[in-house]
């Protein structure tokens, strides 16, 4: 049974040059866009209680109160329920903040990226650091107690010390996470075809996100990218990462829902066209839905519990990957644990090699 819904909201003002996400400045699209998202919740939507709900973007800050609220009365939640949106600073305000409150958001996820006004220009950001600051004090005294800010290393431009500062900064916040990415350049963003001449090299990156979990002490690094208080990981990607059913819904989306992964359609007008067609679905293999199980598992700092493996899929998990985990045991990057293994934080940086090889 699904527990969570993720909603993705594909409006912005102008496109990060850095972003590949599916997202358009068609805002004249706003009002067909949520009609058509109301009408696949109306559809697909069995009325569970949800344990959380996740506006994504895009720039979900775009929307109404009112518009937001329509969707959300179409969900049944409750006041346990974690209700997350993405905002961006240039467009939010403290009425806005109130507002989202109001009608039932509980936790706020800052697109800040970095607090370097220089830098923000540089990656086309529309907004500088002192207005991530008043964000999260509106919000604050807006009533939210669950704040999120995003960062992310690797920048052009972007010196060690530059970074350090950031972390400095964030440390000195009152908010209760931090996601942090590795820059990358997806086909799709303005770097792609315009690339940058003056990345830091992958020693630097490397350096910058092990200084993170360094500096970052007073969060705990729960997964790759994510560090939390305690108490204030996200239950909505922690439902990602363990593997729990979910609702996508609006462009692009992801779900997974009755065992079949699913995605919607990519563009504004076959997603206005087809808003309870799905473009792509399947049901798992059993290979694949044990692959997603070590993925997935390796993701969270605690790591996989070999024995719920063994249980699921009926393998001796010690015996069938023997060779890959010795060499990486060997290496520094797999630690063994009570219940199975996990990545070490230098397995983390090569994480996508490493999990290269418990899949094919």
């Amino acid at each position: 049974m699904a527990e969570s819904v993720y909603i993705h909201i594909p409006f912005c003002l102008s496109k990060c040059k850095y972003c590949s996400f599916v997202s358009f400045d068609c805002i004249e699209n706003k009002t067909g866009y949520l009609y058509s998202l109301l009408k696949e919740i109306d559809y697909y939507y069995k009325k569970e209680p949800l344990r959380t709900v996740y506006f994504g973007g895009g720039t979900p800050s775009l929307m109404e109160i009112e518009e937001l609220k329509k969707i959300l009365n179409k969900l049944n939640f409750s006041t346990s329920t974690e209700i997350t949106i993405e905002v961006n600073p240039d467009s939010t305000s403290k009425g806005y903040l109130q507002g989202l409150a109001d009608i039932g958001f509980n936790r706020l996820s800052v697109g800040s990226q970095t607090f370097n006004d220089g830098l923000l220009k540089d990656i086309g950001r529309r907004h500088n650091a002192e207005q991530i600051f008043l964000t999260i004090d509106s919000a604050i005294s807006s009533g939210f107690k669950n704040i999120s800010v995003d960062l992310i290393y690797g920048l052009p431009n972007q010196t060690v010390d530059m970074f350090k500062k950031d972390l400095e900064i964030v440390n000195t916040l009152p908010v209760n996470h931090v996601s942090l990415y590795g820059l990358k350049i997806d086909e799709g963003c303005y770097f792609y075809n315009n690339y940058p001449q003056n990345l830091p090299d992958d020693d630097t990156q490397a350096d910058m996100y092990l200084m993170a979990i360094e500096k970052l002490n007073s969060f705990k690094h729960y997964e790759i990218s994510n560090f939390a208080k305690s108490g204030y990981e996200s239950k909505h990607n922690l439902n990602y990462w363990r593997e729990g059913e979910y609702y996508g819904f609006g462009v692009s989306a992801h779900g997974f829902v009755d065992g079949v992964r699913y995605s919607n359609y990519r563009t504004i007008k076959e997603y206005l066209d087809n808003p309870v067609s799905h473009e792509y679905g399947k049901f798992l293999t059993e290979k694949e839905k044990l692959e997603e199980s070590i993925f997935l598992g390796f993701r969270i700092a605690d790591g996989i519990d070999k024995n719920i493996i063994n249980q699921n899929y009926g393998i001796d998990f010690d015996s069938q990957y023997r060779n890959i985990l010795n060499k990486y045991i060997n290496t520094g990057h797999i630690i063994k644990t009570d219940k199975g293994y996990r990545l070490s934080d230098e397995g983390f940086l090569v994480s996508n090699i490493i999990l290269a090889e418990f899949i094919g």
